[in-house]
Protein backbone atom coordinates (compact mmCIF):
# COMPACT_ATOMS: atom_id res chain seq x y z
CA UNK A 1 0.00 0.00 0.00
CA UNK A 2 2.78 2.66 0.71
CA UNK A 3 3.69 2.11 -3.06
CA UNK A 4 0.04 2.31 -4.58
CA UNK A 5 -1.34 5.04 -2.14
CA UNK A 6 1.84 7.58 -1.29
CA UNK A 7 5.62 8.19 -2.55
CA UNK A 8 7.32 4.98 -1.11
CA UNK A 9 9.19 2.77 -3.90
CA UNK A 10 9.74 -0.82 -4.45
CA UNK A 11 13.07 -1.06 -3.57
CA UNK A 12 12.88 0.40 -0.07
CA UNK A 13 9.68 -1.75 0.32
CA UNK A 14 11.91 -4.51 -0.40
CA UNK A 15 14.32 -4.06 2.29
CA UNK A 16 12.37 -3.58 5.11
CA UNK A 17 12.65 -6.18 8.04
CA UNK A 18 9.69 -7.75 7.25
CA UNK A 19 11.11 -8.42 3.71
CA UNK A 20 14.77 -9.47 5.28
CA UNK A 21 13.32 -12.24 7.71
CA UNK A 22 11.81 -14.19 5.03
CA UNK A 23 13.94 -17.30 3.91
CA UNK A 24 16.08 -16.22 0.34
CA UNK A 25 13.57 -18.39 -1.62
CA UNK A 26 10.75 -16.48 0.24
CA UNK A 27 12.36 -13.27 -0.48
CA UNK A 28 13.05 -14.07 -4.05
CA UNK A 29 9.14 -14.82 -4.43
CA UNK A 30 7.75 -11.72 -2.63
CA UNK A 31 10.56 -9.31 -4.80
CA UNK A 32 8.96 -10.74 -8.23
CA UNK A 33 5.53 -10.65 -7.23
CA UNK A 34 5.83 -6.73 -5.93
CA UNK A 35 7.66 -5.80 -8.96
CA UNK A 36 6.31 -7.92 -11.70
CA UNK A 37 3.06 -7.01 -10.81
CA UNK A 38 4.20 -3.40 -11.20
CA UNK A 39 5.88 -3.98 -14.20
CA UNK A 40 2.56 -5.36 -15.74
CA UNK A 41 -0.16 -3.47 -13.68
CA UNK A 42 -1.41 -1.94 -16.82
CA UNK A 43 -1.61 -4.95 -19.44
CA UNK A 44 -2.97 -6.82 -16.47
CA UNK A 45 -5.81 -4.45 -15.77
CA UNK A 46 -6.84 -4.79 -19.38
CA UNK A 47 -7.47 -8.10 -19.23
CA UNK A 48 -9.17 -8.09 -15.58
CA UNK A 49 -11.15 -5.21 -15.58
CA UNK A 50 -13.66 -7.11 -18.62
CA UNK A 51 -14.20 -9.68 -16.00
CA UNK A 52 -15.75 -7.31 -13.66
CA UNK A 53 -19.66 -7.41 -13.53
CA UNK A 54 -18.85 -3.28 -13.52
CA UNK A 55 -16.07 -3.17 -15.23
CA UNK A 56 -16.01 0.63 -15.10
CA UNK A 57 -16.14 0.41 -11.25
CA UNK A 58 -14.45 1.89 -8.54
CA UNK A 59 -12.39 -0.44 -6.29
CA UNK A 60 -10.19 -0.05 -3.42
CA UNK A 61 -6.66 0.09 -3.44
CA UNK A 62 -6.35 -3.14 -1.35
CA UNK A 63 -9.05 -5.50 -3.87
CA UNK A 64 -7.24 -3.67 -6.59
CA UNK A 65 -3.67 -5.05 -5.04
CA UNK A 66 -5.11 -8.55 -4.45
CA UNK A 67 -6.90 -8.79 -7.78
CA UNK A 68 -3.41 -7.89 -9.77
CA UNK A 69 -1.03 -10.40 -7.27
CA UNK A 70 -3.87 -12.95 -8.67
CA UNK A 71 -3.81 -12.28 -11.87
CA UNK A 72 0.15 -12.07 -12.24
CA UNK A 73 0.68 -15.01 -10.66
CA UNK A 74 -2.45 -16.66 -13.05
CA UNK A 75 -0.26 -15.40 -16.20
CA UNK A 76 3.09 -15.20 -15.14
CA UNK A 77 4.66 -17.86 -12.68
CA UNK A 78 3.63 -21.29 -13.80
CA UNK A 79 5.28 -22.78 -10.77
CA UNK A 80 2.55 -21.27 -8.52
CA UNK A 81 -0.84 -23.76 -8.83
CA UNK A 82 -3.81 -21.60 -9.67
CA UNK A 83 -5.79 -22.72 -6.86
CA UNK A 84 -2.88 -21.24 -4.65
CA UNK A 85 -2.88 -17.81 -6.21
CA UNK A 86 -6.10 -17.59 -5.82
CA UNK A 87 -6.48 -18.38 -2.41
CA UNK A 88 -3.96 -15.67 -1.19
CA UNK A 89 -5.35 -13.19 -3.27
CA UNK A 90 -8.85 -13.97 -1.32
CA UNK A 91 -7.20 -14.05 1.93
CA UNK A 92 -5.66 -10.53 1.15
CA UNK A 93 -8.57 -8.89 0.63
CA UNK A 94 -10.15 -10.46 3.58
CA UNK A 95 -7.44 -9.37 5.65
CA UNK A 96 -7.62 -6.15 4.61
CA UNK A 97 -11.18 -6.14 5.26
CA UNK A 98 -12.66 -6.72 2.18
CA UNK A 99 -14.71 -9.58 3.20
CA UNK A 100 -17.50 -9.18 0.72
CA UNK A 101 -15.30 -8.08 -2.02
CA UNK A 102 -13.37 -11.41 -1.82
CA UNK A 103 -15.83 -13.08 -2.82
CA UNK A 104 -15.85 -10.91 -6.01
CA UNK A 105 -11.82 -11.63 -6.05
CA UNK A 106 -12.40 -15.01 -5.76
CA UNK A 107 -15.23 -15.34 -8.82
CA UNK A 108 -12.79 -13.02 -11.08
CA UNK A 109 -9.65 -14.59 -10.94
CA UNK A 110 -11.20 -18.24 -11.42
CA UNK A 111 -12.17 -16.74 -14.46
CA UNK A 112 -9.08 -15.31 -15.43
CA UNK A 113 -7.65 -18.57 -14.77
CA UNK A 114 -9.58 -20.30 -17.76
CA UNK A 115 -9.67 -17.27 -19.97
CA UNK A 116 -6.57 -15.37 -19.24
CA UNK A 117 -3.38 -15.67 -21.47
CA UNK A 118 -0.27 -17.58 -20.18
CA UNK A 119 2.90 -14.69 -21.05
CA UNK A 120 5.10 -17.62 -21.33
CA UNK A 121 2.77 -19.10 -24.88
CA UNK A 122 2.54 -15.41 -26.08
CA UNK A 123 5.11 -15.46 -29.19
CA UNK A 124 7.99 -13.34 -29.81
CA UNK A 125 5.48 -10.50 -31.87
CA UNK A 126 3.00 -10.68 -29.01
CA UNK A 127 5.41 -10.53 -26.14
CA UNK A 128 6.92 -6.96 -27.56
CA UNK A 129 3.32 -5.92 -28.21
CA UNK A 130 2.32 -6.73 -24.31
CA UNK A 131 5.37 -4.70 -22.85
CA UNK A 132 4.61 -1.08 -24.95
CA UNK A 133 0.81 -2.11 -23.61
CA UNK A 134 2.14 -2.64 -20.30
CA UNK A 135 3.70 1.04 -20.12
CA UNK A 136 1.90 4.41 -20.45
CA UNK A 137 0.73 5.13 -24.07
CA UNK A 138 2.10 9.04 -23.65
CA UNK A 139 5.71 7.62 -22.63
CA UNK A 140 5.70 4.57 -25.46
CA UNK A 141 4.40 7.62 -28.45
CA UNK A 142 7.07 9.89 -27.30
CA UNK A 143 9.79 7.42 -27.34
CA UNK A 144 8.59 6.43 -31.03
CA UNK A 145 9.03 10.01 -32.01
CA UNK A 146 12.39 10.57 -30.66
CA UNK A 147 14.34 7.20 -31.04
CA UNK A 148 11.89 5.62 -33.40
CA UNK A 149 10.15 1.90 -33.02
CA UNK A 150 13.21 -0.46 -32.53
CA UNK A 151 14.06 1.51 -29.88
CA UNK A 152 11.31 2.17 -28.32
CA UNK A 153 10.34 -1.25 -28.23
CA UNK A 154 13.56 -2.44 -26.68
CA UNK A 155 13.15 0.48 -23.97
CA UNK A 156 9.95 -1.27 -23.15
CA UNK A 157 11.22 -4.74 -22.78
CA UNK A 158 14.12 -3.77 -21.00
CA UNK A 159 11.44 -1.87 -18.50
CA UNK A 160 9.55 -5.47 -18.19
CA UNK A 161 12.45 -7.26 -17.48
CA UNK A 162 14.82 -7.93 -13.73
CA UNK A 163 17.51 -6.24 -15.10
CA UNK A 164 20.69 -7.84 -13.72
CA UNK A 165 22.63 -7.05 -10.53
CA UNK A 166 25.50 -5.01 -11.38
CA UNK A 167 28.55 -4.32 -8.46
CA UNK A 168 31.80 -2.83 -8.36
CA UNK A 169 34.64 -4.61 -6.78
CA UNK A 170 36.97 -2.50 -4.55
CA UNK A 171 39.71 -4.44 -6.08
CA UNK A 172 40.21 -7.84 -7.93
CA UNK A 173 41.10 -9.61 -4.60
CA UNK A 174 37.01 -9.24 -3.85
CA UNK A 175 35.76 -11.45 -6.86
CA UNK A 176 37.48 -14.71 -5.11
CA UNK A 177 36.00 -13.56 -1.80
CA UNK A 178 32.67 -13.55 -2.94
CA UNK A 179 32.76 -16.80 -4.69
CA UNK A 180 34.03 -18.36 -1.50
CA UNK A 181 31.01 -16.97 -0.18
CA UNK A 182 28.76 -18.96 -2.78
CA UNK A 183 28.41 -15.36 -5.43
CA UNK A 184 29.38 -16.30 -9.16
CA UNK A 185 30.10 -13.44 -11.19
CA UNK A 186 30.49 -12.73 -14.79
CA UNK A 187 32.53 -9.82 -16.23
CA UNK A 188 30.39 -6.26 -16.81
CA UNK A 189 29.69 -4.96 -19.79
CA UNK A 190 31.62 -1.56 -19.81
CA UNK A 191 33.58 -1.62 -16.64
CA UNK A 192 36.63 -3.47 -15.63
CA UNK A 193 35.69 -3.01 -12.33
CA UNK A 194 32.31 -3.71 -12.53
CA UNK A 195 30.38 -7.51 -12.18
CA UNK A 196 27.45 -9.24 -13.15
CA UNK A 197 25.93 -11.18 -10.30
CA UNK A 198 24.96 -14.56 -12.11
CA UNK A 199 23.47 -16.62 -9.01
CA UNK A 200 23.73 -16.29 -4.68
CA UNK A 201 23.35 -13.73 -2.30
CA UNK A 202 25.89 -10.78 -2.84
CA UNK A 203 24.10 -8.87 0.28
CA UNK A 204 24.55 -11.42 2.77
CA UNK A 205 28.55 -11.68 2.14
CA UNK A 206 31.27 -10.08 3.80
CA UNK A 207 32.66 -7.96 1.20
CA UNK A 208 29.27 -6.14 0.74
CA UNK A 209 28.51 -5.62 4.38
CA UNK A 210 31.77 -4.60 4.87
CA UNK A 211 31.85 -1.67 1.38
CA UNK A 212 34.39 -3.90 -0.28
CA UNK A 213 31.59 -5.01 -2.99
CA UNK A 214 28.63 -2.26 -3.66
CA UNK A 215 25.56 -2.56 -5.93
CA UNK A 216 25.43 -0.20 -8.32
CA UNK A 217 24.07 -0.13 -12.44
CA UNK A 218 27.19 0.05 -14.61
CA UNK A 219 25.30 3.41 -16.13
CA UNK A 220 25.81 4.24 -12.65
CA UNK A 221 29.02 3.63 -12.00
CA UNK A 222 29.88 5.18 -15.53
CA UNK A 223 29.32 8.55 -14.50
CA UNK A 224 30.82 8.56 -11.22
CA UNK A 225 34.05 7.43 -13.36
CA UNK A 226 33.92 10.32 -15.83
CA UNK A 227 33.97 12.38 -12.93
CA UNK A 228 36.46 11.20 -10.47
CA UNK A 229 38.97 11.19 -14.05
CA UNK A 230 38.08 14.71 -14.52
CA UNK A 231 41.19 16.95 -13.67
CA UNK A 232 43.24 14.00 -13.11
CA UNK A 233 46.88 16.72 -14.03
CA UNK A 234 45.97 18.27 -10.78
CA UNK A 235 47.53 18.28 -7.30
CA UNK A 236 45.87 16.18 -5.66
CA UNK A 237 46.54 17.46 -2.30
CA UNK A 238 44.72 20.37 -3.58
CA UNK A 239 41.94 19.10 -5.31
CA UNK A 240 38.87 19.89 -4.53
CA UNK A 241 35.52 18.01 -5.89
CA UNK A 242 31.82 18.88 -5.58
CA UNK A 243 28.99 16.23 -5.51
CA UNK A 244 26.01 18.46 -5.91
CA UNK A 245 23.23 15.88 -5.31
CA UNK A 246 24.77 13.50 -3.60
CA UNK A 247 22.65 10.88 -2.05
CA UNK A 248 22.41 7.91 -1.93
CA UNK A 249 26.78 8.00 -2.17
CA UNK A 250 27.34 5.67 -4.70
CA UNK A 251 29.05 8.08 -7.28
CA UNK A 252 30.61 9.72 -3.98
CA UNK A 253 32.09 6.31 -3.02
CA UNK A 254 33.42 6.34 -6.04
CA UNK A 255 34.75 9.92 -6.44
CA UNK A 256 36.37 9.00 -3.14
CA UNK A 257 38.17 6.33 -4.22
CA UNK A 258 39.53 7.44 -7.39
CA UNK A 259 40.67 10.48 -5.74
CA UNK A 260 41.84 9.44 -2.15
CA UNK A 261 43.89 12.86 -1.14
CA UNK A 262 40.91 15.02 -2.86
CA UNK A 263 38.50 17.23 -0.34
CA UNK A 264 34.91 16.24 -1.40
CA UNK A 265 32.13 18.07 -0.67
CA UNK A 266 28.71 16.01 -1.02
CA UNK A 267 25.39 17.96 -0.75
CA UNK A 268 21.78 16.62 -0.10
CA UNK A 269 18.78 18.88 0.18
CA UNK A 270 16.79 15.80 1.47
CA UNK A 271 16.97 15.64 5.29
CA UNK A 272 16.20 12.14 5.67
CA UNK A 273 18.53 11.12 2.89
CA UNK A 274 21.50 13.34 3.98
CA UNK A 275 21.31 11.38 7.22
CA UNK A 276 21.48 8.06 5.17
CA UNK A 277 24.24 10.08 2.90
CA UNK A 278 26.15 11.04 6.18
CA UNK A 279 25.70 7.77 7.75
CA UNK A 280 27.14 5.92 4.92
CA UNK A 281 30.11 8.20 4.31
CA UNK A 282 30.90 8.39 8.04
CA UNK A 283 34.60 6.47 7.66
CA UNK A 284 35.53 8.76 5.12
CA UNK A 285 35.26 11.89 7.73
CA UNK A 286 36.70 14.47 7.24
CA UNK A 287 38.20 14.43 3.82
CA UNK A 288 34.42 13.73 2.33
CA UNK A 289 32.28 16.65 3.99
CA UNK A 290 28.60 15.98 3.62
CA UNK A 291 26.27 19.43 3.78
CA UNK A 292 22.66 19.59 4.08
CA UNK A 293 22.34 22.13 1.39
CA UNK A 294 19.85 22.62 -1.84
CA UNK A 295 22.15 21.89 -5.11
CA UNK A 296 20.23 25.10 -6.65
CA UNK A 297 21.69 27.72 -4.00
CA UNK A 298 25.00 26.65 -3.50
CA UNK A 299 27.17 29.83 -2.23
CA UNK A 300 30.38 28.61 -3.27
CA UNK A 301 31.65 30.67 -6.60
CA UNK A 302 34.86 28.94 -8.58
CA UNK A 303 35.43 26.93 -5.87
CA UNK A 304 35.76 23.33 -6.84
CA UNK A 305 37.96 21.47 -9.59
CA UNK A 306 35.56 18.98 -10.52
CA UNK A 307 31.60 19.27 -9.92
CA UNK A 308 29.32 16.37 -10.75
CA UNK A 309 25.62 17.57 -11.51
CA UNK A 310 23.39 13.93 -11.14
CA UNK A 311 20.48 15.30 -10.42
CA UNK A 312 17.13 14.12 -9.60
CA UNK A 313 14.43 13.39 -12.46
CA UNK A 314 11.50 11.57 -13.59
CA UNK A 315 13.87 8.38 -13.67
CA UNK A 316 12.44 6.94 -17.12
CA UNK A 317 15.55 5.17 -17.83
CA UNK A 318 15.12 2.72 -14.75
CA UNK A 319 12.01 1.55 -15.05
CA UNK A 320 12.55 -2.50 -14.88
CA UNK A 321 14.56 -1.34 -11.40
CA UNK A 322 11.61 1.31 -10.08
CA UNK A 323 8.32 0.23 -12.50
CA UNK A 324 6.21 2.49 -10.19
CA UNK A 325 7.65 5.17 -11.21
CA UNK A 326 5.36 4.77 -14.73
CA UNK A 327 2.06 4.76 -12.77
CA UNK A 328 3.07 8.00 -11.26
CA UNK A 329 5.00 10.44 -14.11
CA UNK A 330 2.56 12.50 -15.66
CA UNK A 331 4.05 14.64 -19.11
CA UNK A 332 3.60 18.07 -17.32
CA UNK A 333 5.60 16.90 -14.37
CA UNK A 334 8.44 17.19 -17.03
CA UNK A 335 8.80 20.86 -17.36
CA UNK A 336 8.77 20.60 -12.96
CA UNK A 337 11.61 18.27 -13.35
CA UNK A 338 13.56 20.94 -16.50
CA UNK A 339 12.84 23.62 -14.10
CA UNK A 340 14.64 22.57 -11.09
CA UNK A 341 17.55 20.46 -13.10
CA UNK A 342 18.29 24.06 -14.79
CA UNK A 343 19.19 25.73 -11.49
CA UNK A 344 20.82 23.03 -10.03
CA UNK A 345 22.91 22.96 -13.51
CA UNK A 346 23.76 26.88 -13.32
CA UNK A 347 24.36 26.77 -9.92
CA UNK A 348 26.96 23.97 -10.44
CA UNK A 349 28.68 25.90 -13.19
CA UNK A 350 29.16 28.95 -10.71
CA UNK A 351 30.86 26.63 -8.32
CA UNK A 352 33.57 25.30 -10.51
CA UNK A 353 36.33 27.43 -11.34
CA UNK A 354 37.32 28.33 -14.76
CA UNK A 355 38.38 25.06 -16.57
CA UNK A 356 36.63 22.98 -14.28
CA UNK A 357 34.31 20.45 -15.81
CA UNK A 358 30.53 19.74 -14.35
CA UNK A 359 29.15 16.82 -15.50
CA UNK A 360 25.72 16.87 -15.59
CA UNK A 361 23.64 13.55 -15.69
CA UNK A 362 20.27 12.17 -15.35
CA UNK A 363 18.41 8.97 -14.96
CA UNK A 364 16.22 9.96 -17.44
CA UNK A 365 15.31 9.30 -20.87
CA UNK A 366 13.60 12.40 -21.80
CA UNK A 367 14.97 15.39 -23.87
CA UNK A 368 13.53 17.86 -21.36
CA UNK A 369 15.67 16.44 -19.00
CA UNK A 370 18.89 16.58 -20.75
CA UNK A 371 19.63 18.28 -24.03
CA UNK A 372 17.07 20.97 -23.44
CA UNK A 373 18.36 21.66 -20.25
CA UNK A 374 22.05 21.40 -21.11
CA UNK A 375 20.64 23.95 -24.50
CA UNK A 376 18.87 26.18 -21.98
CA UNK A 377 21.82 27.13 -19.71
CA UNK A 378 24.38 27.23 -21.96
CA UNK A 379 22.16 29.61 -23.47
CA UNK A 380 21.90 31.98 -21.03
CA UNK A 381 25.64 31.45 -19.37
CA UNK A 382 27.65 32.21 -22.31
CA UNK A 383 30.95 31.79 -20.42
CA UNK A 384 30.37 27.92 -20.83
CA UNK A 385 30.69 25.71 -23.08
CA UNK A 386 29.68 21.86 -23.91
CA UNK A 387 32.53 19.99 -24.15
CA UNK A 388 32.34 16.19 -25.82
CA UNK A 389 32.93 13.03 -24.29
CA UNK A 390 34.44 11.28 -27.11
CA UNK A 391 38.09 11.77 -25.77
CA UNK A 392 36.93 10.96 -22.30
CA UNK A 393 36.25 7.71 -23.39
CA UNK A 394 39.53 7.03 -24.71
CA UNK A 395 40.85 8.04 -22.05
CA UNK A 396 39.26 5.96 -19.67
CA UNK A 397 40.22 2.88 -22.06
CA UNK A 398 43.49 4.00 -21.19
CA UNK A 399 43.61 4.08 -17.84
CA UNK A 400 41.97 0.75 -18.42
CA UNK A 401 38.26 1.65 -16.53
CA UNK A 402 36.67 0.87 -19.45
CA UNK A 403 37.02 -2.36 -21.37
CA UNK A 404 37.38 -2.00 -25.28
CA UNK A 405 34.33 -3.54 -26.12
CA UNK A 406 32.22 -1.39 -23.26
CA UNK A 407 34.70 1.80 -25.29
CA UNK A 408 33.18 0.69 -28.58
CA UNK A 409 29.78 0.43 -27.47
CA UNK A 410 29.81 3.82 -25.47
CA UNK A 411 31.00 5.21 -28.67
CA UNK A 412 27.83 4.07 -30.56
CA UNK A 413 25.54 6.00 -27.71
CA UNK A 414 26.74 9.53 -28.36
CA UNK A 415 25.27 12.22 -29.38
CA UNK A 416 26.16 14.52 -32.00
CA UNK A 417 26.77 17.22 -29.08
CA UNK A 418 29.43 14.84 -27.81
CA UNK A 419 27.07 13.93 -24.74
CA UNK A 420 26.24 9.78 -23.88
CA UNK A 421 22.57 8.93 -24.20
CA UNK A 422 22.18 5.30 -22.88
CA UNK A 423 18.80 4.07 -24.12
CA UNK A 424 17.90 0.93 -21.44
CA UNK A 425 17.63 -2.18 -23.70
CA UNK A 426 20.43 -1.33 -26.60
CA UNK A 427 23.03 -0.30 -23.97
CA UNK A 428 24.15 -2.73 -21.70
CA UNK A 429 22.60 -0.65 -18.35
CA UNK A 430 19.85 1.75 -17.13
CA UNK A 431 19.27 5.01 -19.19
CA UNK A 432 20.87 7.79 -18.55
CA UNK A 433 22.03 10.93 -20.19
CA UNK A 434 25.75 12.40 -19.66
CA UNK A 435 26.67 15.53 -20.38
CA UNK A 436 30.52 17.61 -19.79
CA UNK A 437 30.28 21.14 -19.17
CA UNK A 438 33.08 23.61 -18.82
CA UNK A 439 32.91 27.24 -17.75
CA UNK A 440 35.30 29.21 -19.07
CA UNK A 441 37.73 32.17 -17.84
Amino acid sequence: MVVERGPGHSDEMLRTLAVSVLSAADRNLTTALVLGTLRWQIWIDERIRPLLKHPNAKLDPEVLIALRLGAFQLMFLDRVPAHAAIGESVELAKQAGHRFASRMVNAVLRAAAVGAPRFARLDESAVGQAAMQAHPAWMVERWIRQYGRDAALAICGYGQAQPQLSVRLESPNVEAELAEAGVALQPGALLANARTVISGDVSAAAAFLEGRARIQDEGSQLIGEIAAHCGENLDQDQKRILDACAAPGGKTLLLAERNPKAHIVACEANARRFTALRERLASLAPRVECRLADATALSEDSAFDVVLADVPCSGTGTLGRNPEIRHRLRPEDLARQAERQRAILSAAIRAARPGGPVVYSTCSLEPEENEEVVAAVLAANPNARQVSLAPRIEALVRNGVLTPAGAEQLRACLTPQGALRLLPGIAPADGFFIALIEPLE
